[in-house]
């Protein structure tokens, strides 16, 4: 199956010779797999001296993957199939109730993208959920302040029994960086970071071409340095010191000091681009707080790219501030670039780890989970659904 998804199509000899086993043994397994309905006929090899073979490739609707990306005001549910390719997608304002209301959101949502996509709920076989916060092995999510009750619940569990099928819970960060290197700008990079700024901040990182998770999965809380507001604030304990200070809440009272006025990020943003003053200054001591928190992770991880994104922190506004500002505070040069699949950089991780691990799941691939084994053919049908 794996000389299947990053070769196919793909003959019988090929496949042979990719794994060392026998003619008559890859016979017989491509048979049961036909049998089974996983594989298929779609050709014959051409271009050789001799025979043709008939080439085979995975069916694409033989299962599918629930993509989530949860966040504190939006949710967004999309359906996949076995090549990577987006059947449908479903989008609406987080339940403000939290815990069980956001389950059965989740699990409602779920089916209506089943049936805008045409697909059946009894080939639905995973869902990946991407979280704001650090999933636990009890099912908990700590860490995620915008969702009322999933600290002190088991939220896999819940959706599982919702959904029916298996759930895994991940960081929605880390399906973010996950999803800029396989379709994004990281495409190829074995070590990244990538910032989300909006409502919040929170950083996902790759090292070695495996997601760094750290003992209870809260690696790159970047909301929790100690930079920006006091730390031994009681508010930073529950919000984080850098957050305060760099996401939106920080930027809207940094503009409201200097202006006596309130105003919305995306006004601030209006105001800078018209030449504001005030709004200015704002953005570029934004960018100057994000560039010590950039400085912050490259002296830990030495990433080949650091990629921004999120609502604010994508803007190319801020992009080209901090792209200016970090060689001022850090002293060897590191690549930052705006994030290529923006709001959708968290499904596409989500689909990548549930490809990875049904592969693994249904057919007993050795590739552990951390090194994820992806289809390239299909690349660019994915981000072409997702647009």
């Amino acid at each position: 199956m794996e000389s299947i998804v990053q070769g196919g199509p793909v003959s019988r000899a090929s496949i042979a010779k990719q794994t060392g086993l026998s003619k008559q043994t890859i016979s017989e397994v491509m048979r049961q797999l036909e049998d089974e309905g996983w594989v298929q006929e779609v050709g014959r090899t051409s271009g050789h001296i001799g025979r043709t073979a008939v080439t085979y490739e995975i069916i694409p609707s033989a299962a599918y993957i629930i993509a989530v990306d949860l966040g504190g005001t939006k949710v967004r549910v999309a359906v996949c199939d076995l090549a990577s390719k987006v059947l449908a997608e479903v989008t609406e304002p987080t339940h403000g109730d939290g815990g069980l209301a956001v389950v059965a959101q989740i699990a409602r949502l779920a089916g209506e993208a089943a049936l805008k996509g045409g697909v059946a709920r009894d080939r639905l076989r995973i869902a990946v959920v991407g979280v704001p916060g650090a999933p636990q092995n009890s099912g908990a999510v700590l860490l995620a302040p915008n969702i009322t009750g999933f600290d002190s619940m088991d939220v896999g569990a819940a959706l599982e029994a919702q959904l029916g099928f298996e759930v895994i819970l991940e960081n929605d960060v880390n399906l973010a960086v996950l999803g800029e290197s396989w379709l994004g700008v990281g495409q190829g990079l074995d070590n990244l970071a990538f910032i989300a700024l909006g409502t919040g901040v929170g950083s996902g990182l790759m090292l070695n071409g495996q997601l760094v998770r750290g003992a209870t999965n809260a690696a790159g809380e970047l909301g929790f340095l100690p930079l920006g507001a006091d730390p031994f604030e009681p508010e930073s304990l529950r919000a984080g010191a850098y957050e305060r200070v760099v996401a939106s809440l920080g930027i809207v009272a940094r503009y409201r000091a200097l202006s006596g006025v309130d105003a919305p990020v995306p006004v601030i943003f209006e105001k800078a681009n018209t030449g504001e003053a005030h709004a200015l200054t704002v953005l570029d001591e934004t960018a100057r707080l994000l560039a010590r928190g950039i400085g912050a992770i490259a002296a830990v991880a030495n990433p080949d790219k650091v990629i921004l994104g999120g609502s604010i922190g994508s803007r190319p506004e801020l992009v080209a501030r901090v792209q200016s500002a970090l060689p001022q505070c850090f002293p060897y040069p590191v690549a930052v670039e705006a994030s290529e699949l923006g709001s959708h950089a968290a499904l596409v991780g989500a689909a990548a780890i549930g490809l990875s691990h049904l592969h693994n799941t249904l057919f007993g691939a050795g590739t552990p989970e951390s090194r994820i084994s992806l289809p390239p053919a299909n690349a660019v049908s994915m981000r072409e659904a997702l647009r």
